[in-house]
């Protein structure tokens, strides 16, 4: 069975989490490729990791995404005291701030299945599964990726959770954005996702009430064990 770090950044700027994501994840794919040509050295591949935090004010767009999807000028993002970056994951534009929980799993797929279709699917699964032990029914939107509120109808439908992940010689990064208690009117600054027609949500509004963080951090790390079978690690702030 896989072992899995689990660390908590609490709070942290966008690009310091960034940096670290990728030195873990360039590591791992560092040692695999020297242990290719050098299966005899014995080097151990660094730990699976999964991290969890919560970012200050920042859009973030992806590789794929169209920059016209942001709605404010440099002007206006330094005046909501806004960071920005254009970052290598896949997917459109989403926003991250305070009360939104974010989990980015750095994990050598090779170790787990090489199907980054089915690592998607896990990943909403472990969101769903969590969601629904705070009594809120979610699932998946056909043609979207993330996690919706009444994907089964498309005039009500509303995404809680946002997904956006980079994936090198089958080791990935980035990962997850699920709305707590977070502040939603920033998604009104930018089209989320490159969906147009479609409103975000939090658990916060779902429930009509604040919901423990912490707790929805601790629900979310038991799903994500139990659906990837790895045995979990404490690891530290």
């Amino acid at each position: 069975m896989n072992a899995v770090l689990i660390e908590d950044l609490g709070l942290i700027d966008y690009k310091a989490c960034w940096d670290y994501q990728e030195g873990i994840n360039q590591k791992i794919v560092a040692v695999k490729s020297e242990l290719r040509k050098h299966p005899e050295s014995g080097i151990e591949i660094p730990a699976h990791r999964l991290l969890f935090c919560e970012h200050p004010l920042v859009f973030t767009l992806g590789k794929s995404g169209n920059e016209s999807n942001l709605l404010l000028n440099d002007a206006e993002l330094e005046e909501g005291n806004f960071s920005y970056y254009k970052i290598n994951r896949g997917g459109d534009i989403t926003h991250h701030g305070p009360g939104q929980l974010v989990m980015y799993p750095i994990f050598d797929l090779e170790q787990f299945f090489t199907d980054i279709h089915k690592f998607l699917r896990f990943l909403e699964e472990a969101v769903i599964l969590t969601l629904a032990e705070f009594g809120i029914i979610a699932g998946r939107f056909p043609s979207y990726t993330g996690v919706w509120i009444d994907a089964e109808h498309p005039t009500k439908a509303r995404k809680i959770c946002a997904m956006g992940i980079r994936c090198s010689r089958w080791v990935t990064m980035h990962g997850i954005a699920l709305n707590v208690n977070n502040d939603l009117s920033p998604f009104d600054h930018i089209i989320p996702c490159g969906i147009d027609d479609k409103s975000v949500t939090s658990m916060a509004r779902e429930l009509g009430e604040d919901v423990p963080i912490e707790l929805v951090k601790s629900r979310l790390s038991h799903q994500m064990e139990h659906i990837f079978q790895f045995k979990a690690i404490e690891g530290g702030k």
